[in-house]
């Protein structure tokens, strides 16, 4: 009998447990994440410039989907079907591994600051959705327009599911080793001379007129001398390609007009000892515009006008160089040197 009462009390005892254990799952909230149909990327098609470093951002709409989200390329092949090993495969790229802010005072600064790394050349980023070409990339073994590139899917995922986004493009330009460049991007070649800079009260020597800011007056010429050098000079030359002495523009401040360093400068050019690319990283510093994309470069003069008056002239450079090397940066006065001296 008492064997009895005690099966009896320990069979309701683990039912009881049974029944506990059921409610308390049941109670347990569902912590699966939503992937919902509103998110979407808003960009299909991308054309990053080969040789340079390129993301490219606010792509992606998360819309009502619960984050973390997770992003992934997948089936990336060539436009014809072909698997597309250049863009699957692993390559060595330069990254930073603590930020460059333009206070650095020497080349090996800067370089301490970044290392090599394993990277596909076109890669998405994890958590954000953004892509990434890298400059490692080039039209060697790349394909570039006006080839048809290539396509590829993406995969977004969280713990509530995934979806796939299908047919995304990638078109690549050729490399352009500096900008503004002169190359038309989808045929690669160029029909210019030059660039423009933007300059102002630089008055000809000869006639006296202010120069006009058109190919006819002045030109920028850039000229890579060697593929293996780190540095960049400046240059400016007359109608017949004579050196004018950097040291007419009497107001400049060397010292700032590059983040370059062991500045020579004779009655020819100027010369810095360089990092590359120019500018380092897209932050804004004392040497760039606003947006940090372009570096920024014044010269500037003062002299003597008709009636004692002071004219502050200057010459202003935007532009940024991809490849490393010794680069020269040419200013060529096509019609007449300008006037330094007093009147």
């Amino acid at each position: 009998m008492n064997k009895n009462i005690f099966l009896s009390f320990l069979t309701l005892g683990v039912l009881s447990i049974s029944i506990l254990l059921t409610s308390c799952k049941d109670n347990i909230p569902d912590v699966r994440l939503s992937l919902s149909d509103d998110s979407q990327f808003t960009v299909k098609s991308y054309q990053p410039v080969l040789g340079r470093n390129t993301l490219f951002t606010d792509n992606f709409s998360i819309g009502s989907s619960s984050i973390p989200l997770n992003f992934k390329i997948v089936n990336m092949r060539r436009f014809t079907g072909e698997a597309a090993p250049e863009l699957t495969d692993y390559f060595p790229v330069q990254v930073w591994k603590s930020a460059y802010d333009g206070s650095e005072k020497s080349i090996a600064e800067i370089e301490a600051k970044r290392k090599i790394e394993n990277h596909q050349l076109f890669e998405i980023r994890q958590h954000s959705g953004q892509f990434m070409m890298w400059a490692k990339a080039n039209s060697n073994f790349v394909r570039a327009q006006p080839d048809s590139g290539y396509v590829f899917d993406v995969e977004v995922s969280n713990s509530g599911g995934r979806k796939y986004y299908k047919d995304f493009k990638l078109r690549p330009f050729k490399e352009r080793a500096f900008e503004p460049s002169t190359i038309i991007a989808n045929v690669g070649q160029s029909t210019l001379l030059g660039g423009i800079p933007f300059f102002s009260n630089i008055r000809g020597e000869r006639t006296g007129r202010y120069l006009s800011q058109s190919q006819e007056d002045v030109v920028v010429l850039f000229n890579k001398k060697s593929d293996v050098g780190n540095s960049l000079t400046f240059k400016f030359v007359d109608t017949l390609f004579n050196p004018i002495d950097p040291s007419k523009f009497n107001t400049t401040q060397w010292s700032s007009l590059v983040h370059g360093f062991d500045m020579v400068k004779d009655a020819e050019k100027v010369t810095y000892k360089v990092a590359y690319p120019i500018p380092l990283a897209a932050y804004p510093t004392q040497y760039t515009v606003g947006n940090g994309e372009r570096a920024l470069s014044t010269f500037k003069y003062e002299r003597q006008g008709f009636g004692n008056v002071k004219e502050a002239a200057f010459l202003r450079l935007e532009y940024a160089i991809f490849e490393k090397g010794d680069w020269e940066i040419i200013i060529w006065f096509k019609t007449e040197r300008p006037k330094f001296t007093n009147d």
